[in-house]
């Protein structure tokens, strides 16, 4: 059985000690951190978890344009993930995930032109990780949030135009149903390249809740040996999927969420 965890975003403001109490009830075993580097002290965040007996897998970055053709802006936000580095290192070595700015679906200037800004700023990030023994993993996200590297094919590309040996990939089902013919076949396709991965339904509720092909998809990572762990990114039901908040009562069923997607991915060996 995998270790299962779940984003911390999802509960959208909730205060660490309330996210950790809701995490441990649901029986997940961790987190993945959203990185809030100016919000969040590290070491505190640390013990809260560890204080509810759950580890922090893996941080999540926010929006950070590493791929802008504007110097002022590509500049800064390749900084923001050499400050995550030092803010994760204080975490335990978490995986770091990186991802372009989540919203900017167009290029600016062209698509090839930032397609290598990316792979220069991913290098840079990878590099900066490597400095503190650091693992990185690239999300994968759908059409409707990025104009860069949204299939394993893509990303698989992207980690051969890079080169760095801590560089790997982070699918998602819930941008693999919308960006692939066969989210089972990519993951397989994805190998040992696979280093993190997301799960939330088709409709990116609980596991259940849409018509995802989950049994097929965990049989996959079998097949692939992958024995990290999985982290589920649910929402309640509703519009926006740039927020979390529903509306009322809507941490409520995040948790519920949680404790029914764990319950059904043990029932399928996960």
């Amino acid at each position: 059985m995998r270790k299962l965890g779940c984003c911390t975003w999802i509960f959208g403001g909730a205060s660490l000690p309330e996210i950790a109490q809701r995490v441990a009830a649901a029986q997940l075993d961790g987190v993945e951190l959203f990185g809030d580097i100016n919000g969040v002290n590290a070491t505190e965040a640390h013990r809260i978890f560890g204080d509810a007996g759950l580890e922090v897998f893996s941080i999540t970055p926010g929006d950070a344009d590493i791929s802008h053709p504007d110097p002022t802006i590509r500049t800064p936000a390749i900084a923001y993930y050499d400050k995550l580095m030092d803010w994760a290192a204080e975490l335990g070595q978490p995986l770091i995930s990186c991802h372009g700015q989540v919203g900017r679906i167009r290029p600016i200037t062209g698509q090839a032109e930032e397609d290598v800004l990316l792979a220069d700023a991913v290098g840079r990030v990878c590099e900066a990780a490597a400095e503190r023994e650091l693992q990185v993993v690239f999300e994968l996200l759908n059409r409707y949030e990025t104009h860069q590297i949204r299939t394993v094919s893509e990303g698989l590309a992207l980690i051969a135009e890079v080169g760095a040996n801590n560089l790997r990939l982070l699918p998602d089902a819930y941008h693999m149903n919308i960006e692939e013919s066969d989210s089972a076949l990519a993951l397989s396709q994805g190998g040992e390249k696979v280093g993190l991965y997301h799960a939330a339904d088709s409709n990116r509720c609980g596991i259940g809740d849409g018509h995802t092909d989950f049994a097929a998809q965990i049989a996959a990572l079998d097949t692939i040996g992958y024995n990290g762990p999985i982290i589920l990114e649910t929402n309640a039901p509703g519009p926006n999927p740039f927020t979390p908040d529903k509306g009322e009562g809507f941490r409520n069923i995040v948790e519920r969420q949680l404790a029914t997607s764990a319950s059904k991915l043990a029932a399928m060996g996960a």
